[in-house]
This record gives C-alpha cells, structure tokens and sequence, in this order.
C-alpha cells in the first residue's frame, strides 16, 4: 500500500502547475494551501483513467490507493474521487463512497464525484443519497443533496424528495449552499411542485434568500417568475 501511495504521489508532482495551484488554491480557501499540489483536472481525470486501466507503467493497485486513507493532498483526494467514477459495480462504488466521504474536506471534490454507475441504478440511488443526507459528515450530506438535485429533477422527480432537503437545518455553509443551490435548481425544472417551499418559508432565511438569488439569476426561469420570487425575499434577523 505504501509503495502504491508513493508511486501516485510521484505520478502527481510530475502534473504540477505552480501557477495553477496559485489560482486553485483562493477557490479552495478551507483548504490548508500546502496540501494544494497545483493539477489541473482535465490532466487528474486521464490519469486516472492511465491508473484505473494500467497504463503507460502505472503499477499501483487501485484497492491499496482507496484504501490508503486518509490522505495528505487535496490532488489525492481529487484522484481518488476520478477512481470511484470509474467503478462499473454499484454496490462496489457504494462501499467506496461510504469510506470515502467522510474524509472529503470541501466543496470541490465534493462536487467532481459523479460515478457513471449512478445512472443505471436510480431506483436504489434515491435511497442511499437520502441516508447520506442524514449523516453527520459535512460533505456526504452536501453529496447526497447533490444526487438528488442531479439525477431527480427531470423524469425521475419524486415530490418527496423536496421535503427531505428541505428538512435538513445545518451551520455548515456548504451544506446551506448546496440546499439552496437544489431548490433554485428545482425551481427552474419543476417550478410548481417547489415553490410551495418558498411561499411557505420552509427553509431557513439565509438558505431561503440564497435560493431566490440562485433562482433569479437562473436562464431557465422565466422573467415572470423572478419577479414573483423577489417578492418573497425575507428580511434576516439580528445574527443571520
């Protein structure tokens, strides 16, 4: 497992940009700044692709890689979210993500996980992404907000699920981020089966008044719906 690790890391530093790092590094600001390797994502996903598939010499076992947790950099972290996407078994990518995302630390590798299983197995995946809404890791609630906004907005839509996110109350800002950033999404797919949640106050105001900026700035909603929605602003308290 050690050598696995230490053959990635050198595979890592090999793609290191110090100039991009500069950049990424004030996108990331949770992040402590020497744990950024500086890798642009498009050169993170072919070599993960190199890894997954054994190529070019790569000789490390993809298990010890996603075994070797927790890691150091965040680049590790971000390779080891490409290799999960790789996974063609469910359960398999399941059993990864439930070790893995607990140790996520931020929004961006958070964000990149988008296993390609997913979409062949969405009768399960509603179930297993509303468990990981009630957990009490910051980031796999923000992924399993995330899944649900992704995969259940369009043809899959079930009017429960609204409720679920809308249920969920955190002081986490990435997990009020990711809440609002599912009702705006909501409100431009399936605009009357959630607007009840915002004429009714059903979120917290700060993720409620975020919700309407994300939605009002939207294409996808029409000029006559945000003018309705910015109506429905509400006026903070003292402290929020």
């Amino acid at each position: 497992m050690c050598n696995a690790k230490k053959d990635i890391l050198s595979a890592l530093f090999e793609l290191q940009d110090t100039e991009y790092r500069k950049f990424h590094t004030k996108l990331i600001p949770n992040v402590p700044a020497e744990t950024v390797i500086g890798i642009r994502l498009p050169r993170l996903r072919l070599l993960a692709k190199d890894i997954f598939r054994h190529v070019d010499g790569y000789t490390p076992s993809v298990d010890d890689f996603l075994a070797a947790l927790p890691h150091y950099y965040y680049e590790e972290n971000m390779l080891h979210a490409l290799l999960i996407e790789q996974l063609d078994d469910y359960g398999e990518t399941v059993a990864a993500l439930n070790k893995f995302l607990p140790f996520v630390d931020n929004w961006a590798v958070c964000d990149s996980l988008r296993p390609k299983i997913f979409k062949k197995h969405l009768d399960e995946l509603d179930v297993q992404a509303i468990k990981w809404m009630y957990s009490e890791h910051t980031y796999m609630i923000r992924f399993g907000i995330e899944a649900l906004m992704t995969y259940y907005l369009d043809g899959h839509f079930d009017a429960r699920h609204p409720q679920f996110v809308s249920e969920i109350r955190s002081d986490e800002y990435y997990v009020r981020m990711m809440v609002a950033w599912y009702f705006a999404t909501a409100l431009a797919k399936q605009y009357d089966a959630v607007l009840p949640y915002i004429e009714q106050n059903r979120l917290d105001v700060c993720t409620h008044n975020k919700t309407i900026q994300k939605a009002v700035e939207s294409f996808r909603i029409t000029a006559e719906q945000k003018a309705y929605l910015k109506t429905l602003k509400l006026q903070p308290s003292k402290g929020e």
